[in-house]
């Protein structure tokens, strides 16, 4: 009985250890046709310009710029609103009916498609809010899309700090802000970057919501008019603004230029770059701050 459960347990291992490398290889060999197909057709040009959709030799200039931009507004809006929501459940919220009420709203809205979250905020951001197609509707639709994610990921991230650790700062008489912020804080830094790191790639990737809420448009725009207020400013979150991933579901559906293909094959190159370089920078970042606030090498 001993020499068999030490071969099940053999295999069991072998068994696991191939469906990862067969995961890992899957995923390097989208990557690697992705990039392949792709990043021939990138340079500066295409990075800058604009698009065209008649004519070949356009670009994703205002596409990119409009990515990063929604990404920016975005987190601004979901990390107070995750990392608080968070913080109450692991830290403030008592057992009961109330706080049973919220895990289920925040488990049935992780469950809700992007889709439907986009035709939630036209119904309510774009026509009754009247904000219209703009920067500001697709980043409130994506950080309600993006929030459930937020939340469980800062609760659980608080709750795996050692009790010891909490329990030291009520022995000194710190406050619990206190606590939460010099001590708890730190510790859970690393989940908290990369929760955060996961909602920036749902972000950037994300297209069925914006197409209802930022919309399938950009207006022309000034790089050299900085004012927020005006129509042609980059910086006017009012605007509408075709993001990377809507430029890509369009140039592929919809482009009836000479070089549609290469065009979205290199967007689809630029987003999987960006993706991963967002990725490896935030965690980089991740550490460096993490390190600073604990004094750990």
């Amino acid at each position: 009985m001993r020499m068999k459960a030490k071969t099940v347990d053999k295999i069991a291992t072998y068994v696991i250890v191939v469906l990862a490398l067969f995961i890992v290889a899957l995923l390097l060999g989208l990557l690697g046709f992705i990039l392949a197909r792709g990043i021939g057709h990138i340079d500066w040009n295409f990075l800058t310009s604009a698009p065209q959709m008649l004519k070949g030799g356009g670009g994703i200039g205002p596409q990119l710029f409009n990515s990063i931009f929604l990404l920016v507004l975005t987190l601004i809006i979901t990390i107070p609103l995750g990392w608080g929501g968070g913080i109450y459940m692991a830290e403030y919220a008592k057992p009961g009916r109330i706080t049973s009420f919220i895990r289920l709203v925040v488990e049935v809205l992780s469950s809700f498609p992007s889709i439907v979250i986009g035709l939630f905020g036209l119904l309510l951001i774009v026509n009754t809010f009247g904000l219209g197609f703009s920067l500001i509707s697709g980043a409130m639709a994506l950080a309600i899309f993006n929030l459930p994610l937020m939340v469980r990921t800062t609760e659980q991230a608080f709750r795996a700090v050692p009790k010891e650790q909490k329990e030291a700062g009520l022995a000194l008489g710190l406050s619990k802000w206190k606590i939460i912020t010099s001590i708890l804080l730190p510790v859970a830094l690393p989940s908290l970057i990369t929760g955060t790191i996961l909602a920036s790639g749902r972000i950037f990737g994300e297209a069925a919501a914006l197409m209802f809420t930022a919309g399938m448009s950009s207006p022309p725009l000034d790089f050299t008019d900085w004012n927020p207020t005006s129509p042609r400013s980059p910086l006017n979150p009012f605007r509408p603004a075709e993001t990377l991933a809507v430029h890509i579901w369009k140039v592929n559906s919809e482009g009836i230029g000479p070089d549609s293909k290469e065009v979205a094959a290199g967007a689809s190159a630029v987003l999987v770059i960006l993706v991963l370089a967002f990725n490896l920078s935030a965690r980089w970042i991740g550490r460096v701050v993490y390190r600073r606030m604990t004094a750990s090498k």
